[in-house]
């Protein structure tokens, strides 16, 4: 007969039941999906954490391009504006609403421009089926001998090269208005007058991003008639009509070289 220190070592030795070894394996259970629970919720952390930046990163590099426009503008009304004086001829900025570009063009011949003219070209040859059909329009109404207009050319050694120079990515033209215009213009193609002596005309562009209207997303770049310096002002920018001696010493000439 075993004694009762044999039959305790006896039970000792002997495997553990199944079901006492369950709780221990629905522990490590539970504790798995605890942390697989755990894993999941750092990952969509991190996700949203760098969804942020990348929006964050998206605005940042959309103003960045906003202003890149700004300076790009700045810059080509420099460069036109010291192309008619050095050159001695009619110069003219064109910005393409349709393709989104800045163009460099000048003309051999002499440019009258007409103030509030409502072909969009000033006095210039028609380019666009637009225009040709505003001018056929024009002499239509008005009967009689009228101005010869001027035709323009791209200018290609300016620093502009052979193709007109795009917005960046991203950027549109909101709208432009310049003295001779009649109405602001937002379609089709506008465009800015310089002439020898150092003069140009009173103008607002205006850039955006995208089709945003909001003034947070607009620059306008206000160019002075006298001396062709621009102005960057954030928002919606309006051309000014000169109320005074003043202001109107701001007015271009109706008539260039």
């Amino acid at each position: 007969m075993s004694s009762p220190r044999a039959i305790a070592a006896t039970e000792a030795l002997r495997p553990m039941p199944e079901g006492r070894r369950a709780p221990a394996r629905s522990v490590r259970r539970r504790f798995a999906r605890a942390m697989t629970l755990v894993e999941i919720l750092i990952v969509m952390a991190i996700i949203g954490i760098m969804m942020g930046v990348i929006v964050a990163g998206s605005g940042q590099t959309s103003s960045a391009r906003l202003r890149q426009s700004g300076a790009l503008i700045t810059g080509a009304v420099r460069v036109a504006y010291a192309r008619a004086s050095s050159m001695s001829r009619p110069t003219r900025l064109v910005f393409d609403f349709e393709k989104q570009t800045i163009t460099l063009e000048e003309s051999a011949a002499p440019m009258l421009v007409q103030s509030k003219d409502v072909t969009g070209t000033g006095g210039a040859d028609p380019v666009t089926e637009a225009e040709k059909n505003a001018v056929d329009e024009g002499k239509r109404i008005v009967a009689g001998p009228q101005a010869p207009r001027a035709t323009f050319k791209a200018v290609t050694d300016a620093g502009f090269g052979k193709e007109p120079k795009p917005l960046p990515s991203g950027i549109q033209f909101r709208s432009v208005q310049a003295a001779h215009d009649d109405d602001v213009r937002r379609t089709g193609r506008a465009y800015l007058y310089f002439w020898p002596g150092g003069q140009t005309e009173r103008a607002v562009v205006q850039v955006r991003i995208g089709e945003k209207d909001e003034d947070s997303d607009t620059l306008s770049l206000v160019v002075s008639a006298l001396t062709g310096k621009v102005e960057v002002k954030s928002g919606n920018v309006a051309l000014d009509n000169p109320q005074d001696d003043k202001a109107a010493s701001e007015r271009e000439a109706p008539g260039g070289f």
